[in-house]
């Protein structure tokens, strides 16, 4: 059974766990205004809001509805395009949209509205780059971008109260008035449960699950959602680690490691759009054992290990012991990633060097994902670890490739030593998004990349700003 708010009254519905939130509103709930595009979370014509509580506020968050399981919404409310025209009266966020003349053919409207309603919620002062944040993941056909711009500056210029800030206490009282979810609520009933069903599978945010319903159109009858588990999302700081729950939303997760290692932050920009950071885990990243899986090679990098339960037993493993092959990983049956933990950075002097590499900017999949966490001391390499992904069957250290920089001067004759040493750590393949000569040429070059970064910082290698 599950319980949700939407449009002011508490719904109860019992469905497949695997029904996504799109097929209820649009088969079920007749609600249209939210359309199917892509089905893949790619192009945000199915943007929908989730409000839930956060202390005593309304937290408010965009998801894709085509990605998003109905188990996911329990507890929460469940807000679309129908929702914001009140009292016959068209919402300030579509208007603003009809006085820039925003909408084109209409098809992706809905999707933006939604985006620009989130984000007039967050209270934020108007930037461009604020702005192409919130709508990265919403995709105009029409390429109707300017006056969407126009639109969400006019949004955020003149904010104004509308129903739904009028309606939030009575919001929250509906929302606790709510009965208890049947899904595991707590670290130790997801244990007896997961070591009891160990052939179920678990979703946190499901972004990469659900295309096993929406594009292979396969059922998946064993759910055990991982939404209601507060344990499971927590972001904590120590001297020596961040401690990062396995379903902490990756949103969530950026300011926090940003500021402790700028450029992983910046790759989480890249990482996919605001829709899906607001869904997507680590835990679910790395738990998927794919080649291509940004978060990876960083905390591969970073010498991140992963604390694993089974049942009332914990293990700590580190990361490059946990990949066996492609999507194969070293969890026993009914032993789940409770936590990643990230050696902070202790030395000023070891930095991190990101560098991702895909046909588009943004919100693509990598063909050569690249971290390197160096240190030089009186010009000689004394720590150095390297790792790719789209290299190999699985994101992997360049465990060769280290062993050249290591105790070696830090200098272009050790780098190409250490580009060779690549030969022997990958043996890449094509496919559609790389030919493997390609792979290894970029692979190359983004290690000579990183050393004329930290020996050259006045050489500019990267954009540094784009219209």
């Amino acid at each position: 059974m599950i319980q949700f708010l939407m449009n002011g009254r508490i719904h109860t519905e019992n469905l497949p766990a695997d029904t996504t939130v799109l097929q209820y509103l649009r088969r079920d709930a007749g609600r249209c205004g939210t359309k199917e595009g892509c089905a893949s979370g790619d192009c945000g014509a199915c943007t929908v809001v989730l409000a839930e509580k956060q202390g005593d506020q309304l937290q408010y968050r965009t998801v894709n509805a085509c990605l998003t399981f109905m188990p996911a919404v329990h507890g929460k409310q469940l807000i679309t395009v129908e929702d914001l025209k009140h009292r016959g009266k068209l919402h300030h966020v579509q208007q603003a949209m009809v006085d820039n003349h925003a909408s084109q053919c209409g098809f992706c409207t809905p999707g933006f509205v939604m985006s620009l309603f989130a984000m007039e919620k967050n209270k934020p002062a108007y930037t461009v780059e604020g702005v192409q944040e919130t709508l990265s993941g919403n995709l105009c056909r029409c390429t109707g971008y300017r006056p969407i711009m126009d639109a969400a500056k006019a949004i955020c210029d003149a904010p104004e109260p509308d129903q739904f800030d009028a309606d939030a206490l009575q919001t929250l009282a509906k929302l606790a008035a709510m009965s208890a979810t049947e899904q595991p609520v707590s670290l130790d009933q997801l244990a007896q449960r997961y070591l009891a069903e160990p052939d179920s599978r678990l979703v946190a945010g499901g972004t990469d699950l659900a295309l096993e319903v929406t594009q292979r159109y396969q059922r998946l009858p064993k759910l055990i959602s991982l939404s209601h588990i507060p344990e499971l999302k927590t972001i904590t700081l120590t001297g020596q680690a961040i401690h990062i729950g396995a379903a902490a939303p990756l949103s969530e997760c950026m300011p926090v490691l940003h500021d402790e290692f700028p450029e992983f932050g910046e790759l989480l920009e890249r990482f996919a759009s605001q829709q899906i950071r607001n869904q997507g885990t680590f835990g679910g990243n790395i738990a998927n054992a794919s080649p291509i899986g940004d978060g990876g090679p960083v905390l591969l990098a970073l010498g991140a290990s992963l604390l694993l339960r089974r049942g009332a037993e914990q293990r700590e493993l580190p990361l490059d012991q946990f990949f066996l092959g492609y999507r194969k990983t070293a969890l026993q049956p009914g032993e789940f990633i409770e936590q990643i933990r990230i050696p902070r950075n202790t030395s000023a002097a070891r930095q991190l060097r990101v560098y991702k590499v895909s046909k588009r900017l943004e919100d693509d999949i990598s063909a050569v994902c690249a971290a390197l966490h160096i240190e030089v001391q009186n010009g000689v390499v004394i720590h150095a670890r390297v790792a790719f992904g789209g290299m190999a069957e699985v994101a992997k250290r360049a465990t060769c490739c280290e062993a050249q920089l290591l105790g070696q001067p830090w200098q272009t004759a050790t780098v190409e030593r250490a580009c060779q040493a690549l030969t022997q750590d990958f043996t890449p393949i094509s496919d559609f998004r790389a030919s493997r000569e390609y792979r290894m040429q970029v692979a190359k070059n983004l290690l000579r990349r990183c050393h004329i970064e930290m020996t050259s910082p006045e050489t500019l290698m990267r954009v540094t700003h784009y219209v």
